[in-house]
């Protein structure tokens, strides 16, 4: 149910700029001999050279027609250091980021995300055709514990008559949820863990609550909190095309995007060793590729 950490190249990035800063000096320093910063960027240009460059490039040709503050960035952090909750750090760290280098990368994603939704047709024609298998948010709460057993002991308990968010706080798991009657933010279709969406969409009415629901982070009981309500497209609108927008944001657009871009800004590569850096973007093929 959470959201993925956006990894990327900011993992790399800050000592790639330290190798490339400045001609000359040591980095590491051994009786064996030395290791220059020369050295280091040759070798991380060797093996990050095309990747780096490339964000690099396109987020300056992105930042120069789309706004992303840092007030936007810290909004977004905000939202996964929530749900990840106390495991926020480790996972952080397993992963080879810091706070500083995790918002950058996710600014580098939300400019491409708003170049994508600049280049989305959202014609009135296009929405009412989504309309049509539109499903708005809904507002569930739910208690998430580990295994199946203590799933019936939660649920027998609320058949009894215990209140739903006496009960997770007392055993959800969720540690971003829980002490807030195990409560999560809205959503539409796509966002959760399918198993999880199937049976909270199966809830219809306020109050209702599911069986234990199996998904890849243990067992949920859910509760229906704010269920949907569609009206008529003029109404639901608004709602209509931020969903349209967010389903559109695939891997597959946001390339076509970048494609798109990249062939609009004269983009010129001036070192020889970094020549293919952007062939998936111009259609090019490097010498190798074209003696296969």
């Amino acid at each position: 149910m959470k959201k993925k950490l956006i990894l990327g190249l900011v993992m790399v990035m800050a000592l790639f700029s330290l190798a490339a800063c400045g001609g000359g000096g040591d980095v590491v320093k051994t009786d064996s001999g030395d290791v220059t910063k020369d050295e280091l960027y040759d070798a991380m240009k060797d093996k990050y050279g095309s990747e780096f460059v490339q964000q690099l490039t396109f987020e300056k040709i992105l930042s120069d027609k789309y706004k992303v503050s840092d007030e936007d960035v810290d909004k977004k952090f905000n939202e996964y250091k929530s749900q990840y909750g106390d495991q926020f750090s480790a996972v952080l760290a397993q992963s080879g980021l810091t706070e500083k280098t995790f918002k950058s990368q996710l600014k580098y994603n939300m400019l491409i995300q708003k170049a994508t939704e600049a280049n989305t047709d959202t014609s009135d024609k296009a929405l009412k055709e989504y309309y049509k298998t539109w499903q708005p948010d809904i507002t569930v709460s739910h208690i998430l514990v580990a295994d199946e057993n203590k799933a019936k002991e939660v649920e027998q308990k609320l058949k009894d008559g215990a209140k739903f968010a006496d009960l997770a706080k007392e055993y959800s798991t969720d540690t971003a949820t829980k002490e807030n009657g195990g409560k999560l933010e809205p959503f539409g279709p796509g966002k959760m863990d399918p198993a999880f969406e199937k049976a909270a969409y199966a809830l219809k009415n306020k109050g209702d609550i599911s069986a234990p629901v199996k998904t890849q982070y243990g067992y949920h009981i859910i509760q229906m909190d704010e269920p949907a309500t569609k009206t008529t497209f003029e109404k639901d609108k608004k709602a209509v095309k931020e969903s349209y927008l967010a389903s559109q944001l695939t891997t597959e657009n946001m390339q076509k995007t970048l494609k798109k871009v990249y062939k609009d800004a004269n983009v010129k590569v001036e070192d020889k060793d970094l020549k293919d850096a952007f062939k998936d973007f111009d259609g090019s093929k490097s010498d190798s590729d074209s003696s296969k």
